[in-house]
């Protein structure tokens, strides 16, 4: 700030410090502290004059129309934004106008956070289920064994969006962003809870509710004994097909299993999710090439999780819930 820089300079000016000094000092130009000290001379501050340089051709006012346009229209391209803006102002606009236009309004551009749809219904029967389990505490929430099942893909070197390159590199092979119309791939399900990670099993394409009910046999019911020890527990799983479906809801009730009913659309109020995407980013970075080797990065991720991790999710249930009620059912950050 000019204060700050006044403080720090004048000093050393008044008592006949060289500006090549000043300058070394505050990590400035020779040519900037000299023209702050010949304006230090003529006017007795370092502050520019209001008024001078070229005025904006946005104005206050404009700019508070326009932070009212962008966050009314937040899924607008700035290419749209510039066309509102050139309509509103009557005057011609470039696009990189604008980008600067809103950088002052204090806003920027940024990637959207994938969440799923929510219809009126979903959003209800969320924030329903969301306000009834308030009341649960941290203890409870320890008590629940969390499952569930996410897909990974076997990842190439060259698939992101974006590439350092000059720019007649454009069109050389290595800067290609290269596109895979059926990636070699894995289903993996597992289970959790707050004192530990439990089974995790992999196969390869679609699952029906035979295949999940030997899942649940093979895997949730060793894992359910070795965490909880004999303790009272219940399962949480969400309402994919084969989970709903009559023969595993039967089977459930059979084997005697407390299943935690679930609201449609929430894997961001199960912290088995945050677990697939800690393990999916740790994957990303080492880059399997091999179904095999995509199976072994998986399995060593899942077993490095640490217990501190699983407690901290679980701990944060109430405040999911707490969220979901604040936004009537809405989406949360989790």
């Amino acid at each position: 700030s000019p204060k700050f820089l006044s403080s720090l300079y004048k000093p050393g000016f008044q008592k006949g410090v060289t500006q090549r000094k000043i300058a070394k000092i505050l990590h400035l130009s020779s040519s900037t502290v000299h023209n702050i000290i010949r304006r230090f001379r003529e006017s007795g501050t370092i502050s520019v004059r209001k008024g001078q340089g070229r005025k904006t051709i946005l104005d206050a006012r404009d700019l508070r129309a326009l932070k009212r346009h962008c966050t009314t229209n937040r899924n607008a391209t700035v290419k749209e934004i510039t066309e509102w803006a050139q309509e509103y102002v009557q005057k011609p606009l470039s696009v990189n106008t604008i980008h600067r236009a809103i950088r002052r309004c204090q806003l920027k551009l940024y990637s959207a956070k994938k969440k799923p749809f929510l219809s009126k219904i979903h959003k209800l029967r969320r924030f329903h289920w969301a306000r009834d389990h308030l009341k649960w505490s941290v203890a409870k929430w320890k008590t629940v064994l969390w499952s569930g099942e996410s897909r990974f893909e076997v990842l190439f070197v060259n698939l992101g969006r974006h590439v350092i390159r000059t720019k007649e590199d454009k069109d050389n092979p290595s800067c290609y962003q290269r596109s895979v119309q059926k990636p070699a791939s894995l289903m993996v399900w597992g289970c959790m809870s707050a004192c530990g990670m439990g089974s995790l099993h992999v196969w390869k394409g679609s699952i029906n509710a035979e295949k999940y009910i030997q899942v649940l046999e093979q895997h949730m019911l060793p894992s359910r004994r070795n965490l909880f020890q004999g303790r009272p527990c219940i399962f949480q799983q969400d309402n994919a097909r084969p989970h709903s479906a009559s023969i595993t809801t039967s089977w459930l009730r059979r084997r005697r299993i407390r299943v935690l009913k679930w609201p449609v659309c929430s894997p961001d109020l199960s912290p088995i999710e945050n677990i697939w995407r800690i393990i999916k980013r740790k994957v990303r970075q080492r880059r399997p090439k091999t179904i095999e080797q995509l199976e072994a990065c998986i399995r060593q991720e899942w077993e490095s999780i640490p217990i501190p991790k699983l407690e901290k999710l679980v701990s944060s249930v109430p405040r999911r819930l707490l969220s979901v009620v604040r936004r009537r059912g809405d989406a949360t950050q989790w």
